[in-house]
This record gives structure tokens, sequence and C-alpha cells, in this order.
């Protein structure tokens, strides 16, 4: 259906429809003078405004509508990633071999795990809880990292990224949601304050560097270039 069709049924149906123009008729807000194979189409999260821009943007991208930024460039996005995985990595472990927790009582001092935290919970019969601590705060940050050092580690070392690097990045995309480590995390806060009157809590090294994992899992997903990474990822691009 012609594009004028198209506007004149969305103004019949919704007369506070605003104008329309089709992509070709969007200047680039970089000027006219580049090839149409260098530009990007890029819709406005606020507006639907589709705005043109080169491919290769060493600064942010603002909606030439109502200035939303559209792209904001990360200058050495895979080098700061990979560096923030590898650190996470090494904290994630240090959190699964060292005490969590030791509470001192009356001469008697008992000192807890994070697996033996949730080894416990699944011998009170806590089914449930016991999986979704495992879930949010073991297997889907290690996922998460993983993926990352699946996805960084070919594009660092110059070499052809790996067969199911798009899917695997689109995976630990949409399990982000279930990395709960933060809460986990208010929860151990709030236990130390209710249990302080009852016994002397001890934190063991890995409370600080499970705390010191929560801000590395988000300083890596903050430095990633989703536009740059997908591009890179483009198998056609090395074929």
């Amino acid at each position: 259906m012609p594009f004028h069709r198209i506007q004149h049924l969305l103004h019949k149906l919704l007369p506070g429809t605003p104008q329309l123009r089709p992509v070709e008729e969007i200047s680039p807000p970089f000027g006219s003078d580049l090839p149409a194979g260098s530009l990007s189409v890029m819709a406005c999260h606020d507006c639907d405004l589709l705005n043109r821009f080169p491919e290769r943007v060493t600064r942010t991208v603002l909606c030439a509508r109502c200035g939303a930024v559209l792209y904001q460039h990360k200058p050495n996005s895979i080098d700061r990633s990979l560096a923030l995985t590898l650190a996470a990595l090494i904290l994630f472990v240090l959190s699964n071999c060292f005490p969590f927790l030791a509470m001192k009582s009356g001469g008697f001092i008992q000192e807890t795990t994070l697996l033996t935290g949730i080894h416990e919970l699944w011998k009170q019969e806590l089914y449930g809880l016991a999986g979704l601590v495992m879930l949010t705060c073991v297997l889907v940050p290690l996922l998460q990292m993983v993926g990352l050092l699946y996805i960084l580690a070919p594009l660092k070392l110059g070499l052809r990224p790996a067969g199911q690097a798009a899917r695997v990045l689109r995976l630990v995309q949409e399990v982000a949601p279930w990395g709960m480590m933060e809460v986990f995390m208010m929860g151990i806060l709030v236990a130390l304050v209710k249990l302080g009157h009852m016994a002397t809590i001890i934190p063991g090294i890995s409370v600080f560097s499970f705390g010191a994992l929560i801000f590395a899992m988000a300083a890596a997903f903050s430095n990633l270039d989703p536009p740059m990474l997908w591009a890179r990822l483009d198998l056609r691009r090395y074929a």
C-alpha cells in the first residue's frame, strides 16, 4: 500500500496523528553527503521518529525531533566489558569458595557458604526457595559471565565470532531479569540486623566479594555497546 494511503487512513482513524514521513525523506543528522549504504536507521523510543545516521559514530546521537538519546558511543567497549567480566568471574569463585557468614554464640562458631545455605534450605524442605536462590544467585550470573566471555574473547583476539555468539548474546539479554544478586544481598543485610541481638555475626570474605561481584557485573553490562556488538557478530561480514 502506498505511503500516502497509509497516512490518510491513520488520519481518518486517529485525527490527532502527527504527519509522518517515509525513511527516504528523513535527513540524516550528520549531513546528506554520506552514501546510502553507510547509514543506519533507528526509531526513537520516545516519539517513534525514524532517524538515519552513519553506521560508525564516535559521539552521542540524539533524536532530530525530541532530543532523546538514540545511541551513545562507548569507547573500548569490548576491552572494558571483557576485563570486568573476568574480574566478576574471579569474584564469583571467591564468593562460592569462602565462608559467607559466621555466627558466634556462647563460644560456638558456625560458618556457612552460599552453597551450604542453599543446601540447608533444601534440607528444610523449602525446595522452591532453594531452587530460586540457586537460579538467581548462582546459575544465572554464571551463565551471564560465561556467555560474555564466549562472545567477547574472540572479538578481542581479532578472530571470527563464535558460531552461536548471536544466540548466546540474545540468551544473556533475556535471562538478565533473573539475576537478582542485589535482592539476595539486601536480604543478607536485613538478616544481619535482625540476628545481631541473638549472636555475633561475623561477615566472611564471601560477603565482600559477593558485593563487589554485583558492581562488577553491572559495570560490565553498562560498558557493552549493543549496536556495535550486533554488527560485529554478523557472520555475513566475514564471508
